[in-house]
């Protein structure tokens, strides 16, 4: 007989337990001849040593589909244990990324954010240019932390221009955090509804999750990671070069941006109103092109920029 003990990384263990252990029974019912016993993080396992590896194989199963889609149960449980592993691990009904921290399932809504996740698959560097509203950002950050869920990616690094600061961020009070975060908080609010609070924290603390103005990216070279440039129309053709040029192995690049709302002084020229004339003729590079249809904020949002639009015009 052989006795193993396995630590279990979850944040909600009730959760993966399910009410009363719902989930934990289902488990126990499918090794009758192991003996499982568990203690919070700890799950004790006693029984032949065959049997206990395939336990094994099947809790990290279980585990990852957890962290994927935020939620389990004992049919969940139920279908992994009898389906194939891969079946089972995709779970991706209905073309869901992932499930957010309220259990809602998180996927493209709108046709170009379809075009998105599919352009995705194919390319390791893709433009999202749109008006605000469309999902731009937020799809791009749930690829992001699928990605990480799923560990084809050993990091995610959220970059944005911080021109409102001038990027001279000296001026400002507070520690480099303070006065970064106004210009970031769009960014924390989107991972925030993908990750719960105190594993974004962790996240952070081991650099796992990184956000940092453009600025710092310079002299960086981004590998194993998903790296992610909003706001891009605020970044300079040098800045965009310099930007896209940190790409290393094994990494994913989404810039994001909104032509119609440049921050940048007259003088200096917006590098993404360049980029598809410079990098279109790239097949490795796919570039996504946004509009009002993709608009998924209140609905009085699209009459607005319809309205901001024949103004202009």
């Amino acid at each position: 007989m052989t006795e193993k003990s396995i630590l279990i990384e979850i944040e909600d263990l009730n959760k993966f337990y399910g009410v009363r252990e719902v989930n934990f029974s289902e488990l126990t019912k499918h090794f009758p001849r192991l003996k499982i016993i568990a203690r919070g993080d700890i799950i004790k396992i006693v029984g032949e040593e065959e049997e206990i590896a395939q336990f094994e194989i099947k809790l990290q199963l279980i585990i990852g589909y957890f962290n994927k889609f935020n939620r389990l149960s004992p049919e969940n449980i139920k279908e992994i244990m009898c389906n194939d592993e891969n079946l089972a691990i995709q779970g991706d009904e209905n073309g869901v990324l992932l499930y957010n921290v309220y259990g809602k399932p998180v996927k493209a809504k709108t046709k170009n954010q379809k075009v998105l996740t599919d352009e995705f698959r194919k390319n390791d560097l893709l433009f999202a240019i749109g008006p605000a509203g469309t999902g731009k950002t937020y799809t791009s950050i749930a690829l992001a932390v699928q990605a990480l869920k799923e560990m084809q990616v050993k990091r995610i690094i959220l970059s944005r221009p911080a021109v409102e600061a001038g990027e001279n961020l000296g001026f400002l009070p507070g520690d480099l955090r303070e006065k970064l975060d106004p210009y970031l908080q769009p960014l924390y609010d989107a991972l925030l509804d993908m990750i719960p609070f105190k594993k974004l924290e962790k996240y952070m603390e081991e650099k796992v999750v990184q956000i940092a103005p453009l600025a710092f990216m310079r002299g960086r070279t981004l590998s194993d990671a998903f790296v992610i440039l909003d706001e891009a129309q605020n970044a300079t053709y040098t800045q965009l070069k310099m930007f896209l040029t940190r790409m290393g192995e094994n990494s994913k690049f989404i810039v994001t941006g909104d032509l119609t709302q440049i921050d940048l002084p007259r003088k200096q020229e917006s590098g993404l109103l360049t980029a598809e004339e410079i990098l279109g003729e790239i097949p490795e590079v796919s570039f996504v092109k946004f509009d009002k249809g993709d608009i998924i904020r209140h609905k009085v949002v699209g009459k607005i920029v319809d309205a901001y639009e024949k103004n202009e015009a």
